[in-house]
């Protein structure tokens, strides 16, 4: 395989930075194979099979009726269809930053999650009208309002997780610093100080909110990226421990199969 074959296909957004289809009728974008978006999706899964599942950055994931998975940009998706029955909502970037809390939603959102069943016939109620409004006049400004009304009852329904809203905020916060700066600071410290709290008392909000602590979530992201880079990518594993702030490769390795069990070439090789 050369490595153009290796590139992950992108899908992009072209003429309509808003697009509306169910999942029995056709897709905006086929699944078809692994592939990365360059807009945000919605997928809102009304009924299911008994086998439906799908895989989002190499983590599989079954399905239930009335669960919703939110895609960003930039993160791998995988399913197969099987006759699954809801919609699908492919959104630009600008718009949907005009209609969703996106640290709520890149926090916990990503993670296909269940519609109590209050919250799924009020967005039964939205999207009927937000279907009728696509297929019609389409105006782009009301469509922005349904869409926000549809954002504001599912963000509630993943807040609904986690009460308390000072650490949520503060998992947010930290969620979307290891995204901007993981590569070079993986000190908790540094996280802690941008916070404004202390090192203790932000691995605590992180083990009570996620089971884990903030260094192990600085390695998953590592860890995701490089097997984002060793599956989909074109450079070696030498090239992929600099990209990713290791000075020296064979750490690099030490530490990947610390994380995975897997040497970074066993995990190329079974990619390839």
């Amino acid at each position: 395989m050369n490595p153009s074959e290796k590139n992950i296909p992108v899908h992009h957004l072209t003429s309509e930075q808003f697009q509306l289809m169910t999942l029995e009728t056709g897709h905006p974008e086929n699944f078809n194979d692994v592939h990365r978006h360059n807009f945000f999706e919605i997928i809102w899964f009304r009924h299911v099979k008994e086998n439906s599942s799908l895989e989002l950055d190499f983590e599989h994931h079954a399905l239930k009726n009335n669960q919703i998975c939110i895609i960003a940009p930039g993160q791998v998706f995988n399913m197969k269809l099987k006759g699954e029955k809801g919609y699908v909502m492919a959104i630009s970037r600008e718009i949907f930053k005009e209609a969703c809390d996106i640290e709520t939603i890149l926090t916990v959102g990503s993670c296909p999650f269940s519609l109590d069943p209050q919250s799924a016939e009020t967005c039964n109620t939205i999207i009927s009208l937000m279907e009728e409004e696509y297929t019609g006049a389409s105006r782009i400004d009301l469509l922005k309002a349904y869409l926000k009304a549809f954002c504001i009852i599912i963000t509630e329904q993943i807040g609904r997780q986690d009460p308390s809203i000072n650490d949520r905020q503060r998992i947010q916060k930290l969620v979307s610093l290891i995204e901007e700066h993981y590569v070079v600071q993986r000190d908790t410290r540094f996280y802690a100080d941008q916070i404004k709290v202390s090192t203790h008392h932000l691995n605590d909000i992180v083990r009570l909110s996620r089971g884990t602590t903030v260094k192990k979530m600085i390695a998953q992201r590592l860890i995701l990226e490089a097997k984002r880079e060793l599956s989909f990518g074109a450079l070696t594993v030498k090239e992929i421990a600099f990209k990713l702030g290791f000075s020296d490769a064979s750490y690099f390795s030490r530490f990947f199969k610390k994380h995975t069990g897997r040497n970074p070439e066993g995990f190329k090789e079974g990619k390839t």
